[in-house]
């Protein structure tokens, strides 16, 4: 069994520098988890103390039931993927995968076994005579993968590992990963500042600030249920919307005013902002959730504001609207074919389903 469990674990650097604050987690046997935040955020530092490359200040790390806090990296079984490939130049790709078993005096046909079946698993079996300066960025990334995989350890460790690719390679990449997981049923831990990467490897995400974990769960529990401002506005590309502003009590019903618009709740979050009426709040909207009045039968007065179009970024099939509302900039997403024109005015329809409010002192969810 592979898990890994991090227990009260800090790391305090001369000067009392804090970079990891009282982490716990648990990694289960062949789950894939995911460290996202900015960077400086101790991810990176995470890793580093599970691989044994970085001393642990304060708390426990476990693998596979042993505390490995004085144990050196060599004997954690543990593999890790660099950003930078750390490939030896002077080598070959069989001779760059096969060099740590070569040191651990494994027997010359166990290696060539090995070496052959990770080379057929990445696809770069017809290239184990070239040498790195010869192979692409993307090919040398799956050297140092297929390094990492003839080991067979318990735990894979990956350090922003596609980060130095082209954005065609990373997406390619990102699903050469997913395959590998499943394929080989490992226990990965992957760390990225990039929260695309997170939606689409993790089976759980990580997201980090300062040192301090701020969630954990499952991409689409994060994307839809973030517990505070941070994560609503980190996950997600283009990021959530995020206006300040008062709840406001008239007729019985609550609205969500920004001085410029105002916009009616649904029934169904009363309860949970009636404590709040007559004070500062931040809602917040996903740019998916905001469409243009023309396409869609959703639309009333109490949940339709009038914008101006500042900025078209075409994608294709969509296009980001950046949008002046009242006070505020916006970012809505609506259909590539769908656009107004530049600084033309529009009726855009908030979908209240998909609100988010947010303490103002604290940043926490409150619905």
């Amino acid at each position: 069994m592979a898990q890994v469990s991090l227990k009260n674990v800090s790391k305090i650097y001369s000067g009392n520098i804090e970079d990891v604050s009282n982490v716990s987690l648990g990694v289960e046997n062949k789950e894939f988890v995911v460290f996202v935040g900015p960077s400086g955020c101790g991810k990176s530092t995470i890793l580093r103390m599970i691989a044994g490359l970085e001393d642990i200040t304060k708390g426990e790390i476990w693998i596979s039931n042993k505390m490995v806090n004085d144990v050196p990296s060599k004997d954690r079984d543990i593999a890790m993927v660099f950003q930078n490939y750390a490939l030896y130049p002077h080598m070959t790709v069989y001779e760059n995968m096969s060099f740590a078993l070569k040191l651990r005096k494994y027997p010359k046909s166990d290696i060539e076994t090995r070496v052959k079946e990770a080379a057929e698993i990445l696809g770069i079996d017809k290239l184990l005579n070239r040498r790195p300066k010869e192979l692409s960025g993307g090919q040398r990334q799956r050297v140092a993968v297929g390094r990492a995989i003839v080991r067979k350890p318990m735990v894979f460790l990956f350090d922003e590992p596609l980060s130095n690719l082209d954005a065609k390679m990373r997406v390619q990449m990102r699903m050469e990963l997913n395959k590998l997981h499943i394929r080989l049923q490992a226990t990965m831990i992957y760390v990225t500042h990039d929260q695309t990467e997170a939606m689409t490897m993790g089976n759980r995400i990580v997201v980090m600030k300062d040192g301090i974990i701020n969630q954990v769960a499952d991409p689409i529990t994060l994307y839809d249920k973030p517990v505070n401002k941070f994560v609503a506005g980190f996950m997600g590309s283009p990021p959530m919307n995020f206006v300040k502003g008062r709840i406001i009590k008239k007729d019985s019903k609550f609205f969500f005013t920004e001085g410029g618009f105002t916009l009616k709740i649904l029934e169904d979050m009363y309860k949970k902002l009636a404590s709040y009426e007559d004070k500062e709040i931040f809602f917040g909207i996903r740019p998916e959730d905001i469409y243009d009045k023309l396409f869609t039968s959703q639309a009333s007065s109490e949940n339709t504001v009038k914008a101006i179009v500042e900025i078209i970024e075409p994608m294709g099939a969509e296009a980001f609207l950046y949008i002046t509302a009242g006070k505020s900039s916006l970012i809505a997403r609506v259909g590539g074919h769908d656009r107004p024109e530049i600084h033309q005015d529009m009726d855009l329809v908030f979908d209240m389903s998909k609100a988010h409010f947010f303490n103002k002192d604290t940043e926490e969810t409150i619905i």
